[in-house]
Parts: C-alpha cells; sequence; structure tokens
C-alpha cells in the first residue's frame, strides 16, 4: 500500500478509506497487504483529482462510476456500429449476387 500512495501522493490513509467506503477495495496478498491493479490506482487517482477539486467522496465515486458506464457504453456502441456495418455490407453483397 506504502508504494501505492506514494505514486498516486496521498496518504496510505486516503487509501484506507476508499477501501473501506468501497470505492476502491484492494485485492489482499496471502500475508494481508492490500495490492492494487493498473485499473484501481488509476480509478484512485481520478477520485483523488475530484476530491481535490471539491467533490464529497460520494459525488467523486458517483462521478468516476458514470464515467465507467459511460465509456462502457461508448464501447458498446461501437461494436454495435461495426456489426450492424458488417450486416449491412453482407445484405449488399447477397443483393448483387
Amino acid at each position: 500500500m506504502g508504494q501505492a500512495a506514494d505514486a498516486l501522493d496521498v496518504q496510505p490513509a486516503f487509501l484506507r478509506s476508499l477501501d473501506a467506503a468501497e470505492v476502491v477495495q484492494a485485492h489482499r496478498s496471502s500475508g494481508g497487504h492490500r495490492r492494487y491493479s493498473r485499473r484501481q490506482l488509476r480509478l484512485a487517482a481520478r477520485v483523488r483529482e475530484l476530491f481535490d477539486d471539491g467533490m464529497t467522496l460520494a459525488a467523486a465515486e458517483r462521478i468516476v462510476r458514470l464515467e465507467d458506464e459511460l465509456a462502457a457504453s461508448r464501447a458498446e456502441n461501437a461494436d454495435l456500429r461495426r456489426r450492424l456495418g458488417e450486416q449491412t455490407e453482407s445484405m449488399e453483397t447477397e443483393r448483387e449476387d
């Protein structure tokens, strides 16, 4: 956890508070040490940015979750557009035959 806190330029207590609030829950090693993935570190950094901008922890968590949902929706939309394009192309090919 110390390395994660140093990388984010935060106190370990900040990471513990994110864990306690279930915003960023670290994986635990067999020795009980918190282990953070890169994604979790990015999430914690984003929460910190929002927190530093005056947001409450609850507001920062909500914003981050909505940003994640938006990114997932955009990815799904891109996939649907790709699949629609493939189907349209296939139908046009069938008409030509």
